[in-house]
């Protein structure tokens, strides 16, 4: 008795720490059910036509009345429950013909970073190659004050500064100067590590390309966009107490944008939450966009005009109830096929992806079908089902 309680006091605590270290991983599945349940619901129908055979064999071997029921009964609870799930299932892919919202854009997460380094020029150019609606990137502001693209606190990851300032790998990025910074190579990494096991083989002139990449300006960035018409949006770091930027940061990020870049306000997404009434005074063509959910009335007291989300709080029931108010939902990350064609399912206006390049060729959402369609599926399958069982059964 006391090996067992162990052992239940070890699985449950195990549970829990699963549940804690890969919560996002957990609602990723909880995610994944909601467009593959359809299918998922066929599978467990056919294990159990598979299964029938043992039990019915240990069935008709059994003496005693009470053995069989033991036996056959539990199978059939199970199986009459798989045969009514579906009453309750819900998918946002499981409707009308017609309801189906338009396609969300693709906003190019640090540009295509499967395809170019990224938060380079290249990546950026790739995202509108193969043709992204927007981009997003990362904003640090250098010690002489000219903000520039990098996602990392420091510059060790995705530059050579191991081989140009070796002494300096772990200092932050907002320290060093632009000089200093355009001293550095962002292309070469890339090739080196090969951060997406999808990648796929570059041609020889993009590697060459990516070898000879190096940080990029904001201001050269929003040139880019405003040139192409695309959307901005980026997360902007705050400089660390030393620097001579700490408390100018929005300030000096506006001058750039509004001043040296060119770009048409609308096509900026203002995520940057801080001194937001003041960048509304200044700029109050910006797109007002909020990093978490809120009651509709303080949105709307905020001008915000779209949510940017984890796709892990994604909702279709929120999704809808914002869009009645014209506030638009942007999901981020989105990568795969499936949870792209669930968002587009939800109602979502847009996404963050690393692969432009795959979802761009999406003509509708994956496991699309009418509730015609999925009662047809689903009666088919019982009734298939039932027929096979009970000749298992009589044989």
């Amino acid at each position: 008795q006391i090996g067992t309680f162990l052992v239940l006091g070890f699985s449950i605590t195990a549970l829990f720490i699963l549940s804690v270290l890969w919560g996002d991983q957990w609602k990723t599945v909880r995610l994944s059910f909601q467009i593959t349940a359809p299918y998922l619901h066929i599978g467990a129908i056919t294990i159990m036509v598979l299964l029938s055979w043992p039990v019915a064999l240990h069935a008709i071997r059994a003496d005693k009345k009470v053995v069989q029921v033991i036996i056959v009964g539990p199978y059939l609870a199970i199986l009459l429950f798989l045969f009514l799930i579906p009453l309750g299932m819900y998918s946002p892919c499981i409707r009308e013909t017609g309801t189906l919202g338009p396609k969300p854009a693709l906003i190019g997460h640090r540009g295509a970073p499967m395809l170019a380094p990224e938060n380079t020029e290249m990546s950026f150019q790739k995202t509108i190659e193969h043709g992204g609606d927007g981009l997003e990137t990362d904003v640090t502001i250098s010690y002489d004050g000219v903000p520039f693209l990098m996602h990392d606190s420091t510059l060790r990851r995705t530059t050579n500064i191991k081989e140009v300032y070796p002494n300096n790998t772990a200092q932050n990025a907002a320290l060093f100067s632009w000089d200093t910074l355009q001293e550095l190579n962002a292309g070469t990494w890339f090739l080196k590590d090969k951060p997406f096991s999808c990648m796929g083989s570059l041609s020889r002139a993009d590697q060459n390309q990516a070898m000879n990449q190096s940080i990029y300006k904001l201001s050269n960035f929003l040139r880019l966009a405003e040139s192409q018409n695309k959307l901005v949006i980026f997360d902007l770091y705050r400089p660390p107490e030393e620097h001579p930027y700490r408390n100018s940061w929005i300030n000096r990020t506006l001058e750039v944008i509004l001043n040296e870049s060119g770009i048409r306000p609308h096509l900026v997404l203002w995520l940057e939450n801080d001194m937001r009434s003041f960048v509304q005074s200044v700029a109050p063509g910006f797109q007002q966009t909020m990093g978490s959910k809120a009651p509709v009335e303080d949105l709307l007291m905020d001008n915000i005009a779209k949510l940017n989300l984890a796709y892990t709080e994604m909702s279709s029931e929120d999704i809808r109830k914002y869009a009645k108010v014209n506030i638009t939902t942007n999901l981020y990350v989105v990568n795969e096929p499936w949870l792209f064609s669930l968002a587009w399912c939800s109602g979502a206006h847009s996404v963050t992806t690393n692969a432009v390049h795959t979802l761009k060729n999406l003509s509708q959402p994956l496991f699309l079908m009418t509730p015609q369609q999925y009662n047809i599926m689903w009666i088919l399958t019982d009734l298939t089902s039932v027929l096979l069982i009970s000749l298992i059964f009589a044989l």
